[in-house]
């Protein structure tokens, strides 16, 4: 794995530490397993591989969408793995917007920086997370 995939993928489990995330763990022996994020995998994270759970942005549903809807507020809007801004004299984001943002689509395991298709994460089984 290249240095900045695993900055990139050290970044984002840092991020996700608190939302009960699964990772799949690989030894220096093959041996596979699957547990729930800890700092202990921080700690060890160049020991082992961990790739997370993750759900690709398509699979949002019509009521998270409308949850993140609410959290982003008027003139903005989402469209595929993109948010755009439809008025900008509506609304603009604040820092704190774009945390909750953030903080939303960590907690419901979203994978927004696109960890799945540069195959440092693995796409989560549908009901995994509910």
């Amino acid at each position: 794995m290249a240095q900045e995939d695993k900055k990139l993928l050290l970044i984002d489990l840092c991020a996700r530490l608190t939302y009960r995330t699964m990772v799949k763990c690989i030894t220096d022996y093959r041996h596979e397993f699957d547990e729930e994020l800890s700092e202990l995998h921080i700690m060890n994270f160049y020991q082992f591989d961990v790739k997370p759970y993750l759900r690709p942005m398509s699979s949002i549903t019509e009521e998270e969408l409308h949850e993140l809807q609410e959290i982003l507020g008027p003139g903005i809007e989402i469209r595929g793995n993109l948010i755009d801004i439809l008025d900008s004299s509506i609304h603009v984001f604040s820092l704190l917007e774009l945390q909750a943002v953030f903080d939303w689509l960590n907690a419901h395991h979203f994978d927004y920086r696109g960890l799945i298709k540069k195959g440092l994460a693995v796409e989560a089984p549908e009901g995994m997370y509910n």
